[in-house]
């Protein structure tokens, strides 16, 4: 990513096949509320404010969504919808990607579907410990980055600092995605926002 996907903060969710309002839709967006368009410390202001004030009311999440290459996509603040819903958003043959910080539970987490199947997901730095109905998806790449080793053990320094493995994962899914988000867009650029509910 331009402004690197390891210093977010927020989740993200990408899709590639849908437009940001459908990727905003299969998030859970409530119909008929729409904040306008909003920076980062708007949707974090409305996701803390309390329910009877201008918070999300019968949400847990705002996402502002957007486009950025052949990807729309989703910054998510409060309770990230993507993280469950990622099967979902993919029907269709859409291909999902989600990125979560977990700054309270690391590590951080990907996870990849497409066509309505989760086909890869790992933490980052817990790469051997893959899940998925395609678990493999990734090895290849992740082998060549030397992460993993060709049987899929982790062959990283135990004592490399996490940043740098964090690193190293998150060039692979990059490359391998094509994924690029300006940090301007994630932080301070006003976005359509959508209330989301991940019930």
């Amino acid at each position: 990513m331009a402004g690197p996907l390891g210093l977010l903060v927020p989740s993200l969710t990408f899709a590639r096949g849908i437009g940001p309002e459908e990727l905003a839709a299969r998030l859970g967006a409530l119909p008929d509320i729409h904040p306008g368009p909003l920076a980062a410390s708007d949707a974090w202001s409305m996701v803390t404010e309390p329910v009877d004030g201008d918070g999300v009311g019968d949400g847990d999440g705002v996402a502002r969504v957007g486009t950025w290459g052949n990807w729309s996509f989703a910054v998510e603040h409060g309770m990230p919808a993507g993280a469950e819903r990622l099967a979902e958003i993919s029907l269709g043959g859409v291909e999902a990607v989600h990125l979560d910080p977990q700054p309270d539970h690391p590590p951080r987490q990907f996870a990849y579907a497409r066509d309505g199947e989760l086909v890869c997901c790992f933490g980052l730095g817990e790469e051997c410990w893959r899940g998925g109905h395609q678990p493999d998806f990734l090895l290849p790449e992740l082998v060549a980055a030397k992460i993993l080793s060709p049987d899929g053990a982790y062959i990283r320094p135990e004592d490399e600092p996490y940043e740098e493995r964090d690193r190293l994962t998150l060039a692979v899914l990059e490359a391998r995605f094509g994924l690029c988000l300006p940090r301007h867009l994630v932080e301070e650029a006003a976005l359509p926002a959508f209330v989301t509910c991940t019930k």
